[in-house]
């Protein structure tokens, strides 16, 4: 089976070189509308969707993104793995704004956003012991050193609400709890990828030194977005390392695809059509 990757992220990430559009794909979910459409690529032979997380105007802020809907469409788009490049702030002084780090944990201060696809009468508890997949991870490491990018290779993200920035003391807070960046649209992000069974991997790139930094300027629109544009072009550079290297027919080793098979607490045998209908693509390889 050849591999599909998802990348959700900017809309700029779509200017690397070699590019070829295949397509734009406008899919529907039984949970709307994935915040735009997903524009279908080819890299150096590797088929690629992309999805800007925040619409390609970056209207939908992070605490309005329909995560279920993203990943459905994802999953629905043959994507058996997704990387998540978002932009953070550092927590810690050796992660300079520039630097990326590889989260490999995540704790999630988010509220009131759609965290499951599995609202009942079919539950499903799957395991976010190891969030992030560690075949991916390192696949994406050894691109971000290709390209000569300062890559922290482990780290701990907050997901904070949003949309506004931390108060001095929230910070000095996540800073006491032993995290490394924060941000606000990994989750439930990851979750749903791991209850999709889909691989997903987030590189983060710092573009600031949140407000614990009191040497630095207070976080403002203008200072990040200086940083991203830099930001945006290393992870370019990034991406096509990852797919100049990737084989063709590679898949990882990990668990991520198999995760629902000891997570369904149903029988999905004489379940209704109205309670399979919503998480159809999920669970048919069950049926």
């Amino acid at each position: 089976m050849q591999t599909r990757t998802g990348i959700i992220g900017g809309s700029g990430l779509y200017d690397i070189q070699g590019i070829e559009v295949i397509d734009s794909l406008n899919i529907d979910t039984p949970y709307g509308k994935p915040s735009d459409e997903l524009l279908l690529a080819r890299i150096n032979g590797h088929e690629v969707v992309f999805l800007p997380r925040h619409g390609r105007d970056h209207a939908t802020p992070p605490h309005k993104i329909n995560y279920r809907a993203n990943i459905y469409a994802m999953k629905l788009a043959g994507v058996n793995r997704i990387i998540s490049i978002s932009a953070v702030g550092s927590l810690r002084q050796e992660i300079e704004p520039g630097h990326f780090v590889l989260v490999d944990q995540f704790v999630d201060r988010t509220h009131s956003r759609e965290g499951t696809f599995f609202d009942g009468p079919v539950v499903a508890h799957v395991s976010m012991a190891d969030p992030v997949c560690a075949c991916l991870k390192s696949s994406l490491l050894k691109a971000c050193n290709s390209a000569s990018i300062t890559t922290h290779e482990n780290g701990n993200y907050l997901v904070m609400q949003g949309p506004q920035f931390s108060t001095r003391a929230e910070s000095e807070l996540y800073r006491s709890w032993g995290m490394n960046v924060i941000g606000m649209t990994n989750m439930p992000e990851a979750k749903l990828a791991r209850e999709a069974e889909i691989c997903y991997a987030t590189v983060a790139m710092s573009t600031d030194y949140d407000c614990w930094h009191e040497e630095e300027e207070d976080v403002s629109v203008q200072s990040i977005l200086d940083v991203m544009r830099g930001n945006g072009v290393k992870a370019q550079a990034m991406l096509q390392n990852y797919f100049n290297t990737l084989s063709a027919d590679e898949l990882c080793s990990c668990g991520c695809p198999t995760a629902l098979e000891h997570g369904i607490f149903a029988d999905l045998k004489v379940q209704s059509d109205d309670a399979i209908r919503p998480i159809h693509a999920l669970v048919k390889r069950f049926l």
